[in-house]
């Protein structure tokens, strides 16, 4: 959120610097250049063209804007890169993975306080959200859209339930990659939209040891079952239910709570690259640059 506002600062001080360098400093610079005209019929070259020169601090905030505007309405309005920090989305998203977070897909929004400010969508079910993390939003989280505002959602012994609609799983038997070796079972969840999940046998379907912090057990639109069989939540007006898709390494809806709609940063969109270890030149890859639609 900080490069928010940062970005935002720069905006308007470069505007800001731009409009006055047109409206007051260049008619000025151009007086004192016609001046030296009038005055001088000889060698006056040299001195039209230092007075025609913009001071190095309005050529340094001005002559910036356009760059600055650029950036600004593409970062704010448009797209935002984003870089996967953990597993929590295995297998779909890797750590490492380079993400465009389409921003205009729920609405465009105010750069800062994250208002909307033109309804365009909202979000829907299986798509994977940027948000701002509710107990830090300064912090950003990339999880899958599992309850919308007013919906049932349960999941018990691994098997998810949204509205009465039991989400079906299916077992690949394929080798997991090094990145999902934590997990033991590969599947596919057939639900709103089919993607693949990471299970881990014997762990259950919701960890106590997450809850000492946040207490969502506590929360009245929530009730869950003994020993980590699951939970049931209607999801309150105005919020979401997020879920990773590396279900049992986690840390999502089930131990810290709904998101509210004033956290809702974007869709992901694309992966566009793979760096694992950035920032050095190792694990550096395009092999898995893709759309992320529908996935």
């Amino acid at each position: 959120m900080w490069f928010n506002y940062l970005l935002t600062g720069l905006f308007l001080l470069t505007g800001i610097c731009w409009v006055l360098d047109k409206l007051y400093f260049a008619p000025k610079r151009q007086q004192a250049a016609q001046r030296i005209v009038t005055q001088m019929r000889a060698g006056s070259n040299d001195a039209v063209k230092k007075a025609l020169t913009r001071p190095e601090w309005l050529e340094f905030t001005s002559g910036l804007f356009g760059v600055v505007a650029l950036v600004f309405v593409l970062r704010s309005f448009l797209y935002e890169p984003f870089r996967i920090p953990s597993g929590s989305m295995l297998p779909t998203l890797y750590v490492g993975d380079f993400i465009l977070v389409n921003k205009y897909a729920y609405g465009i929004r105010l750069p800062i306080g994250n208002q909307i400010m033109i309804p365009v969508g909202s979000p829907k079910h299986g798509d994977i959200m940027v948000f701002q993390y509710p107990l830090d939003p300064n912090t950003n989280y990339i999880k899958r859209v599992i309850g919308l505002p007013g919906d049932t959602v349960s999941y018990t012994n691994k098997v998810l339930t949204v509205n009465g609609q039991q989400y079906t799983q299916q077992a690949l038997n394929e080798v997991l990659p090094e990145q999902e070796k934590a997990a033991s079972v590969k599947a596919v969840e057939a639900g709103a939209v089919p993607h693949s999940i990471l299970l881990t046998d014997g762990a259950p379907s919701v960890d106590d040891r997450q809850f000492p912090n946040i207490q969502m057990k506590k929360r009245p639109e929530c009730t869950y079952f003994e020993q980590g069989k699951g939970f049931e939540c209607k999801v309150p007006a105005g919020h979401y239910f997020m879920m990773g898709d590396n279900r049992d390494n986690s840390g999502d809806s089930r131990y810290w709570g709904f998101v509210p709609e004033a956290n809702v940063v974007g869709r992901a969109s694309a992966i566009w690259m793979n760096w694992f270890d950035f920032p050095s030149l190792d694990g550096f890859t395009l092999k898995r640059s893709g759309s992320l639609e529908g996935k």
